[in-house]
């Protein structure tokens, strides 16, 4: 089967991970970046994991009750039955749940990621092979430009004054991707004069 990659803003949301290795440690470190409000719970915890700033720690054994209020859990101890137990009590409560390493429990998947400022690509093989995503997310960073985040930042500056000086979406939309190759032909964000430029060249054309 395969899985339709939602992209959810995550930032604040209560997120469990019930466990306290390196593949919790793991978890965390990918979820950090996207601001959740992270939960670890476990007996024992990774100096690592224990600094993961903002998280809070529950050094217990895993208790159902300890799922109040989750919006998202990571079931990502080192005993496969605890797993599946934890992801059968958050799917009866309708609580999006991975568990490592058992496709068949999750309700979702984590990808091989590619993050570049405000650009995120996921990669998913449905869980088939994680070796070939992680392949292709190679694949991806190779062909990213450097400076590819400050290309978007530059993007998103320039849309709303493109918004405002051209009407259509077709004169719109040419104009944004002659702006976006030329940073790219450029390997670089344009100069201010570089862009309006280009602006000035769309607004002569009939």
């Amino acid at each position: 089967m395969s899985y339709f990659p939602f992209f959810a803003d995550i930032a604040g949301k209560k997120g469990v991970i019930v466990g306290g290795g390196a593949v919790a440690l793991r978890k965390a470190e990918k979820l950090l970046p996207f601001g959740p409000a992270l939960t670890v719970i476990a007996p024992e915890i990774l100096p690592r994991l224990a600094e993961i700033p903002g998280a809070a720690l529950l050094r217990e054994h895993f208790r159902p009750e300890l799922l109040a209020g989750a919006d998202f859990v990571i079931a990502a101890t080192d005993d496969r039955a605890l797993n599946r137990r934890i992801a059968g009590l958050c799917r009866e409560r309708d609580i999006p749940v991975n568990a490592v390493d058992d496709r068949d429990a999750c309700t979702f998947l984590f990808p091989a990621l590619v993050r570049r400022g405000q650009l995120t690509v996921g990669v998913s093989t449905a869980g088939a092979s994680p070796t070939a995503a992680a392949w292709v997310r190679g694949q991806i960073e190779d062909a990213i430009p450097p400076d590819f985040d400050e290309i978007l930042d530059l993007m998103e500056r320039v849309r709303p004054v493109v918004k405002g000086r051209f009407t259509g979406e077709k004169n719109r939309s040419a104009v944004l991707k002659q702006v976006f190759a030329a940073c790219l032909a450029a390997g670089r964000p344009l100069a201010e004069a570089e862009w309006r430029a280009i602006l000035e060249e769309g607004e002569a054309r009939p």
